[in-house]
């Protein structure tokens, strides 16, 4: 019998959610069957996922009918969809929700992309979201851009368990996770129970690395001074994601041993894991797990597209290497300064936070556009 390496990475106390959804896989019971038997305990969506899933897809028709019926408008009709499939995928989950204590068995939803940078309205559709769904174990996904964190201490506040997504800079996952500490305060202010809130932090990897190896490809294709400058440089090439993302662990790891975060763990709440999210390897040259085998260790969550969860269940090098060679990654970050590199990582950071709610906002909006093109198919002449 096979081993499936998604089941002994949980020994080492990582969760692996799936970042993809679709009714076919509810309706199939695809999903069920990756929950019962390859030990998938959580989903993760996003606007990009859900286009690819109902765009062209003739299972959602007769909802889209019975919008156009209701003479609902476009964005309503989407929501329909999609609150449907979110409802029937916490539902399918609900059993690990409750094995788990809370602590997986979620499924995250995004609220629009277009509101990234409106505060109000995203605590607004984050209330709203999480009202209509109405499952104790949806996760309603905000972005951490710096609207977003004020939403997010609000719904946190209010008992709405968040997914805070598009994070790239271990400082945005420090604010992130202090935006958590405030909003669970804030409730315990209030005297409300903050046992059964839920959160988790999603830092980006596979975009970090495509950025940074173009920056370095642009370099040495235009030809660099001496074999030292170009050795520099090949050897930080597909390192910076993993090295940052076990640095932004070590912040997580002082973040919990503060006196702030004990006095609310003595009430009950919940630690905020960090996901591992983006863990799909863009370049060919690399391993398809090294985003897996590199990063498994003890209060995190790995979320993988499916064909990682393929690769991993199938070839995965189990280990705990979260904590291994973190010097080393200290010493890579900061190599980036040297002025044969001169990568600003800043920068890089900042210019990924653009281009990821860009790469959401394209196809929510392209979802749009194909609905408002099948309504109008469907709609009666």
């Amino acid at each position: 019998m096979t081993t499936n390496h998604l089941l002994e990475i949980k020994n080492y106390g990582q969760s692996i959610w799936m970042d993809y959804l679709s009714r076919d896989i509810i309706q199939s019971g695809e999903l069920k069957d990756l929950v019962e038997k390859k030990g998938i305990c959580g989903i993760t969506s996003n606007p990009t996922i859900f286009e690819k899933a109902i765009a062209n897809n003739a299972m959602y028709d007769r909802d889209i009918e019975a919008g156009v019926r209701a003479g609902l408008p476009t964005y309503k009709i989407y929501e329909s969809l999609v609150f449907k499939d979110i409802r029937d995928a916490c539902d399918i989950l609900r059993p690990v929700y409750e094995a788990s204590n809370g602590l997986d068995g979620y499924v995250s939803i995004e609220v629009p992309p277009t509101i990234a940078h409106d505060t109000q309205a995203s605590i607004a559709e984050a209330r709203r979201y999480f009202q209509e769904i109405d499952r104790e174990n949806v996760m309603i996904k905000i972005p951490g851009t710096e609207a977003g964190l004020p939403a997010v201490e609000q719904a946190i506040s209010e008992g709405i368990n968040v997914n805070i997504t598009l994070l790239f800079s271990v400082q945005s996952y420090i604010n992130t996770a202090w935006a958590y500490i405030r909003g669970l305060e804030k409730r315990v202010a209030q005297g409300e129970d903050i046992s059964k809130i839920a959160s988790v932090a999603s830092f980006f990897l596979s975009r970090i690395d495509s950025n940074i190896d173009g920056k370095i490809d642009a370099k040495l294709a235009k030809g660099v001074d001496n074999l030292n400058a170009e050795a520099k440089l090949r050897k930080i090439r597909g390192k910076v994601a993993i090295a940052n993302a076990k640095i932004a662990y070590q912040e997580y790891k002082k973040i919990v041993h503060s006196n702030r975060w004990q006095a609310l763990a003595a009430k009950g709440a919940k630690v905020q894991r960090l996901v591992w999210a983006s863990t799909s390897t863009k370049d060919p040259n690399y391993s398809d797990v090294m985003y897996v085998n590199e990063l498994i260790g003890p209060d995190t969550v790995n979320t993988l597209p499916p064909a990682t969860i393929e690769a991993c269940a199938d070839h995965c090098d189990v280990a705990s290497r979260l904590e291994t060679n973190v010097e080393e990654a200290y010493n890579l970050m900061e190599s980036l300064k040297d002025p044969d590199v001169n990568i600003d990582i800043n920068a890089v950071m900042d210019e990924l936070l653009v281009e990821g709610i860009d790469k959401f906002v394209k196809p929510f909006q392209s979802l749009m556009n194909s609905l408002e093109n099948k309504i109008k198919q469907l709609s009666p002449v």
